[in-house]
């Protein structure tokens, strides 16, 4: 299964960590990467808006939590199980911030 893992988290949390607990949670993170793609984010967010067929944008998040969005991985993993399993291991999910896990559907693979 694939699976959509979006990684918040906050620069102050990760810089309060030791080198040894930020080099495991690297290691983590590069299981990922092995699995998937992991993406980061950088720069603000632009959100569009076309409810009256004309786009509207605006210069700041969508979605708002006490931890900015940061980066965003596809994986491959058996089940939630093994995903969730997997991004515990990483800097977001070990430095005070959340990774969230969504199950991923590609209606190409019907074909």
């Amino acid at each position: 299964m694939r699976f959509l893992c979006l990684a918040y988290g906050a620069e102050a949390d990760w810089n309060a960590l030791s080198e040894e607990r930020r080099h495991e949670l690297l290691a983590g993170d590069e299981v990922l990467r092995r699995r998937g793609a992991t993406i980061a984010v950088l720069g603000e967010p632009t959100v569009v808006r076309a409810w009256d067929g004309t786009p509207h944008t605006a210069p700041e998040p969508f979605a708002t939590g006490p931890a900015p969005l940061v980066g965003f991985s596809i994986i491959e993993a058996d089940d939630v199980q093994e995903a969730v399993r997997l991004v515990s291991a990483t800097p977001c999910a070990g430095a005070r911030g959340a990774v969230e896990v969504r199950p991923m559907h590609d209606p190409a693979s019907e074909r």
